[in-house]
């Protein structure tokens, strides 16, 4: 084995001068060092503690020559044009991933929701009558939703993007294989709730990946691309698991999930590589090591003063102390959690509202979810290239890019405010039987108000706390899946005790109160930030 003192240089190691053109400090301390440094350019792209990256203005620093460490066993990157480096990919390579990430968070939610439609079919071939098990039986898969980002985030951390992305895949094929061939009611709901914990790992790490490879101007229609799977997916599902279940039953929901989540994975194997840096670069330093033979050689990213069973211990809970320490985060978690709640809630009384009331047969109830995803369709278009917008005309004017720019008065009052509109709409109109197009209406309006917040948080919590976007996510996650879960639990109870009228103005004016939120954190975010700086 060489003697690593006097290996030569090798390629990629910091040797070169202009390899640690984007070397990034990894511990807490280095970074705040850098942060303060008057020698470093105020654009620096850091690592957190977490490993994620932090990105701030155009994403790169320089030091001088006389100021770089000489040590030639620190592996980084080969240069500020390194195609290793996922910053550095073609638009055509990142836009291909995302495109990808999307799909896959299209295909998990659908088994959400696809098959309930036929969930009275289920009820009547395992002999069970309780509406409280017919809900359940909905609910049980975004639990897995509410559980998987717990250890998706930390594993995403030690392990890489990819291989999560991939391993998801594969379970979420197995699971939905088990959820076909259940011959029992607590079987289902065991495979449900392993599908959910499987497909949350592109819900969990999809923002990650965008933070990832995209800058900062760019980022907002990505995430609207990304960010429109988990709200899409339950809404496109029952409309064609409506006419399948009447045609072929509803264990070919499940089979037709088998071959899609099966193409996804091939697909996804074939195109998704890996984009979180500390591990592209541990990657390289072990392949330097067994080539070169010298032992020492090391990842610039590398934090070797805790072991990974501390580092894992420290980033399973950094999501759940993110959401209990940091106003901005659980507020803003709360807002998305009860409107995503409420959808649904809405989504559990679609199969008997437009059935009774109007008449519609199983093949036609599926199309009944068809309005909300025209509105989140709406809002995701307007919404997310708006927010580009405004980020890319500060940018050009010079100006430093603040995080509160993605959640202004001027997208966040209408968003908020089209929630409580749509529900009373909704509400009111089936409750008087009027025609059956005023209360869908009702549902677009409510769909595009909630993507037009769900795009304004997400974008604002990913830009404020950069470093931990994945654990920011993973908190957003937990609390609205646990949200989506149970609240429908309570809501047929509800409605039968205050009629669709004011159940859902009750709803309408439960989003009403949430307004003011976004518009706290516009006027004061900055100074919570600053004050409640998470350290974790």
């Amino acid at each position: 084995m060489a003697d690593s003192s006097s290996a030569p240089p090798t390629r990629g190691t910091a040797s070169s001068s202009e390899d640690l053109f984007k070397m990034r400090p990894f511990t807490a301390d280095i970074e705040k060092q850098a942060a303060n440094d008057s020698d470093f350019d105020a654009a620096a792209t850091i690592v957190g503690t977490d490993g994620e990256s932090i990105r701030q203005g155009d994403d790169k620093f320089e030091r001088s020559e006389d100021e770089q460490p000489q040590d030639p066993n620190i592996v980084t990157w080969d240069g500020p044009n390194d195609p290793e480096n996922p910053e550095n990919w073609t638009d055509k390579k990142k836009w291909t991933s995302i495109a990808v990430l999307s799909i896959m968070t299209v295909v998990t939610p659908l088994g959400s929701s696809m098959f309930a439609p036929g969930i009275p079919k289920i009820l009547a071939e395992f002999h069970e009558t309780s509406s409280t098990t017919a809900t359940f039986l909905l609910s049980i898969y975004i639990l897995g939703f509410a559980f998987g980002p717990l250890f998706v985030a930390p594993m995403s951390e030690m392990y890489g993007r990819s291989l999560l992305y991939h391993a998801g895949n594969i379970l979420f094929a197995i699971f939905s294989v088990g959820a076909a061939l259940a011959n029992s009611i607590g079987m289902l709901m065991a495979f449900r709730f392993l599908m959910g914990l499987a497909g949350s790992v592109p819900i969990t790490i999809g923002s990650g990946s965008i933070a990832d490879i995209m800058p900062v101007e760019k980022r907002g229609r990505a995430m609207a691309a990304w960010a429109l799977g988990p709200l899409l997916g339950p809404c496109i599902g029952p409309i064609a698991g409506g006419y399948l279940i009447a045609a072929a039953g509803w264990r070919w929901v499940y089979w037709l999930i088998v071959i899609v989540g099966g193409v996804v994975t091939i697909v996804a194997l074939l195109t998704l590589k890996e984009t979180f840096a500390p591990v592209i670069l541990e990657r390289k330093a072990a392949r330097l090591r067994k080539e070169t033979g010298n032992p020492d050689l090391r990842s610039a990213l590398a934090d070797n003063s805790i072991t990974v069973a501390e580092r894992f211990k420290i980033a399973a809970v950094r999501p759940m102390k993110l959401l209990l320490t940091t106003p901005i985060i659980t507020l803003m978690s709360l807002y998305v959690a009860v409107t995503y709640g409420i959808l649904y809630l809405l989504f559990t009384t679609f199969s008997f509202v437009f059935a009774q009331v109007y008449n519609f047969d199983e093949g036609a109830s599926g199309t009944t979810f068809l309005p909300a995803g025209i509105g989140m369709l709406i809002g995701v278009v307007g919404f997310g290239a708006a927010s580009d917008r405004l980020v890319g005309r500060r940018t050009a004017a010079g100006l430093a890019h603040r995080p509160e720019v993605r959640i202004p008065p001027m997208f966040t009052v209408p968003a908020g405010l089209a929630l409580p509109v749509g529900l009373f709409i909704y509400g009111w109109t089936v409750q008087n039987a009027v025609h059956w197009i005023v209360p869908m209406l009702g549902v677009v309006i409510f769909s595009c108000g909630l993507m037009g917040v769900m795009m304004c948080v997400q974008n604002y919590l990913l830009d404020a706390y950069p470093h931990y976007a994945a654990s920011v996510t993973a908190a957003l996650a937990v609390l609205r899946s646990l949200a989506g879960a149970l609240l429908p639990l309570g809501g047929l109870d509800m409605y039968d005790a205050l009629g669709l009228g004011w159940g859902n103005s009750l709803l309408g004016f439960i989003a009403l109160g949430l307004v003011p939120i976004p518009l706290l954190f516009y006027a004061y975010g900055e100074r919570l930030r600053k004050r409640f700086n998470p350290s974790v």
